[in-house]
C-alpha cells in the first residue's frame, strides 16, 4: 500500500475513533469466512460497524483519541467493532459470539471513554437493554402511582364512612 493510501486510511479511521462511544478490539484468528460474514451481519443489525485493521494503522489513527490507551502494542490479527449507540447491545453481541466461537477473543475495549477489561465487558453484557430498563422504570412509576391513587381513594372512603356514622349517631345536630 502506498504512503498516501495509508495516510487516508489513518485519517478515516481517526474520525471514526473520535466519534465512537464504544470500541471493542478483538482477535479473530481461526474464524472461517462464513463465521466472519455472520458476525458482520449481526454487527450491522445491532447498529455497529466492524472492520479488520492493521495494528500499525490503528495505533497511528488512535493518537489523540479516546482509543489511544487500548490501541498500543497490539499483536496478531485485530478487528474493530464500534458503535455510537447503545454499548450494552454491542457488548451482548460480542460476548455471545465469543461463547459460540472461541477463536474470536477480546483484546481491549472502551466504553464511554473508559478502558474496560474482559470482565467489565461481561458485566456490561449482563445489563438489560435500554428498552428493558425503560420498561422496568415505567413499571415502577406505574406501581407507585397506583399505590398513591389507592391510598387517596381509601382516605376518601374512610372520610365518607365517618360522616355516615356521625349522621347515624346524629352528631351533626345542632
Amino acid at each position: 500500500m502506498k504512503h498516501e493510501e495509508k495516510q487516508k486510511q489513518v485519517e478515516a479511521l481517526r474520525e471514526q475513533l473520535k466519534d465512537s462511544k464504544t470500541l471493542i478490539l478483538s482477535a479473530f484468528e481461526g474464524l472461517k469466512v462464513s463465521q466472519d460474514v455472520e458476525l458482520r451481519r449481526k454487527m450491522r443489525s445491532a447498529g455497529a460497524s466492524y472492520k479488520v485493521v492493521k495494528n500499525s494503522l490503528l495505533e497511528r489513527a488512535a493518537k489523540g483519541t479516546p482509543a489511544e490507551p487500548v490501541a498500543q502494542d497490539l499483536r496478531g490479527t485485530t478487528s474493530v467493532a464500534r458503535t455510537e449507540g447503545d454499548p450494552v447491545a454491542l457488548a451482548k453481541l460480542i460476548v455471545a459470539y465469543a461463547k459460540e466461537h472461541p477463536a474470536f477473543t477480546f483484546k481491549a475495549g472502551i466504553v464511554e471513554g473508559r478502558a474496560i477489561s474482559l470482565e467489565s465487558l461481561k458485566q456490561i453484557a449482563s445489563i438489560p437493554s435500554r428498552e428493558a430498563l425503560y420498561a422496568q422504570i415505567a413499571g415502577v412509576v406505574r406501581a407507585t402511582l397506583q399505590r398513591t391513587l389507592s391510598a387517596v381513594n381509601a382516605l376518601s372512603r374512610q372520610i365518607a364512612f365517618l360522616v355516615q356514622e356521625a349522621e347515624k349517631k346524629q352528631k351533626f345536630q345542632s
